[in-house]
Order: structure tokens, then C-alpha cells, then sequence
């Protein structure tokens, strides 16, 4: 007898970021039967109700023996080496990661029809001419892009019964442990220590709430959707326009900020000026409907004050 969507058994590499922890926390809503993997220990709250394995996604048998025992119906690889200016200076173990990784999580699916849901980049673009649609050409501009890019080839190219590439940009929220700084909360802390902050103003994105990643990555799951999705938020912003709503809103003095261009900052990686990215099939094929970056600082600041209390 065939599993009914709710109890669809999915397979998550990289469970401990961001966006592992809220697809988890959504799916085991929605009765998922879930396994989390990882490297390290997990770093998710004790009490929810899915199986966490240890697993290196370079390490082809490793992974072929995760995958055989737990015989997942999807898999949503997140595991990845996203940070732009690490990815350049450490170019090999990037390599490895976000292509020999994807790889081999590729070839697994291959081997037991799993639908697989790869999460991808705006960073796969030049920005010259941003906001972006799916069919546009890609040519990413540092080589965090250019892996990622080389994973979606390899998930194109493997002849999956089902796949699904996921774009995202500038991915913000709070977690349940292990915190990564976002804007928001970066803009926060600095102006409330009255620190003088310098924000580009020459550089353009579509901020993405965490919380409505999951939820598109979840309808992908729920339809069986195949091909490449723009999953982000709807507003296109510079920094320095994300830096001004966050003072806005919490009510901080905007005299410590400093408008900057991007060449202000020594990076190791370039970055694309204007990336977004535009949602029309995501809101036509998921029903997708992403919060706007006024309302997703209003989320933000809720859950900071309840992890608080």
C-alpha cells in the first residue's frame, strides 16, 4: 500500500542551519516521518519527534548507507559552504562540499527514486540585470556561485524521475541553537549599542524570510513539482534600505548608519550587484506567498522576544 503524503518519509542534509531547523520544525507539522543529518551533533531541540543521523555528504559510501537505511521518498539537500568570502579563499574544500556533496547525494537519489529538492543561490547570476526569472542565463561571478551552479548541472543532467532546484536569496530568521547573524539582527544590536554602521547602498536583493523558504520547499514536496523555482521574498531592497526598515521598526537612531557603496569593503569574493529574483511561476505552481520584509522583521522580533522570556 502506497504512503500517503502525510506520512512521506524525508531525508534533510544540513538539519543544524537555519533552514534545516524551520523545514524540520514545518514537517513535522505536517506528520512527516523525518531523518536529519548532519555533520557534528544535532543541534536540534530534544523533544521533536524525528531520528538524527551523523553524515558527511563528501563520503559517498557513508551517505549510501544512510540513504539504504532509512529508504527516503525526498530528500532537500541544504547542506552546502555558503559563505561567499570562504568559498574563495578555501576553494578545494568548497569544491568538495557544494559538488563532490551534491554529487553524491545526487547519485544516491538516482539509485532509490527519490524526489530531490536541491537548494541553490542567486549567486548563480552576474546581477547585471537583476531581478531575475528561472529561465535566465546564470553566470555567477565568484566561485561560491559557480559551485552552486555546477550542482544544479549535476541535478539537471542525472535523469531523476523527480527533481527540483530551489534559488533563494539573503536567507534571514532566528534559530533554536547555533546563531547566525542576520541583517536584522545585526542592524539591531549595533544601533542599540550606538555603533556607527556602514551599509551598502549599491547592491540589490529580495531579503527571504526563513519561515516562507520552508513553506515553498514543503509544496514542492506536497505537489511532486519538477524543475528550477525563484523562492524568496517579494520586496527588492538594497542593504541599506533593509538596515533603515529594521531601525524603523524598532525604533533606533538611523545617525549611526552610514551609506556606503560595496567597494567600500576589502572582500575576497566579488558580489553581484543586482540579483533577485521574480516569483511568478512559484506563485502560480505552489501557491507561493512570501511575507514582505516589513512583515518578516515583525516575525523576527517576536520569536527573539519569546526565546527571551
Amino acid at each position: 500500500m502506497g504512503l500517503n503524503t502525510s506520512t512521506k518519509k524525508v531525508l534533510v542534509t544540513g538539519a543544524n542551519g537555519l533552514l534545516g531547523q524551520k523545514l524540520i520544525a514545518l514537517l513535522l507539522t505536517k506528520q512527516y516521518q523525518v531523518l536529519a543529518t548532519g555533520r557534528g551533533e544535532s543541534r536540534l531541540p530534544q523533544d521533536w519527534e524525528c531520528s538524527y543521523h551523523q553524515m558527511d555528504v563528501t563520503d559517498k559510501a557513508h551517505v549510501t548507507e544512510v540513504f539504504e537505511m532509512f529508504q527516503p521518498e525526498v530528500v532537500v539537500h541544504a547542506a552546502a559552504m555558503t559563505q561567499a568570502d570562504q568559498c574563495e579563499e578555501k576553494q578545494e574544500i568548497c569544491h568538495l562540499q557544494n559538488v563532490i556533496g551534491t554529487k553524491n547525494i545526487v547519485e544516491t537519489c538516482k539509485k532509490l527514486g527519490a524526489h530531490l529538492i536541491f537548494i541553490s543561490t542567486d549567486f548563480v547570476f552576474d546581477g547585471e540585470s537583476g531581478p531575475y526569472t528561472e529561465e535566465d542565463n546564470p553566470n555567477p561571478v565568484n566561485y561560491y556561485g559557480q559551485t552552486k551552479l555546477e550542482g544544479e548541472y549535476l541535478v539537471k543532467e542525472a535523469g531523476l524521475d523527480l527533481w527540483a532546484i530551489v534559488r533563494t536569496v539573503l536567507v534571514y530568521g532566528t534559530m533554536h541553537r547555533g546563531s547566525r547573524s542576520n541583517i536584522i539582527l545585526w542592524v539591531k544590536e549595533n544601533l542599540e549599542a550606538q555603533k556607527h554602521i556602514k551599509v551598502v547602498s549599491d547592491q540589490w536583493r529580495s531579503p527571504t524570510l526563513v519561515e516562507d523558504l520552508a513553506q515553498g520547499i514543503e509544496s514542492i514536496m506536497h505537489k511532486k513539482a519538477t524543475g528550477i523555482f525563484n523562492i524568496c521574498g517579494p520586496d527588492f531592497l538594497t542593504p541599506y534600505d533593509m538596515a533603515l526598515a529594521t531601525a524603523d521598526y524598532f525604533g533606533l537612531d538611523k545617525g549611526y548608519m552610514e551609506k556606503v557603496s560595496g567597494d567600500t569593503f576589502t572582500q575576497a569574493a566579488k558580489r553581484p550587484s543586482k540579483t533577485g529574483l521574480i516569483l511568478e511561476k512559484a506563485q502560480k505552481v505552489l501557491d507561493f506567498r512570501p511575507k514582505s520584509f516589513a512583515e518578516g522583521i515583525g516575525i523576527l522580533a517576536k520569536q527573539l522576544k519569546l526565546a527571551n522570556s
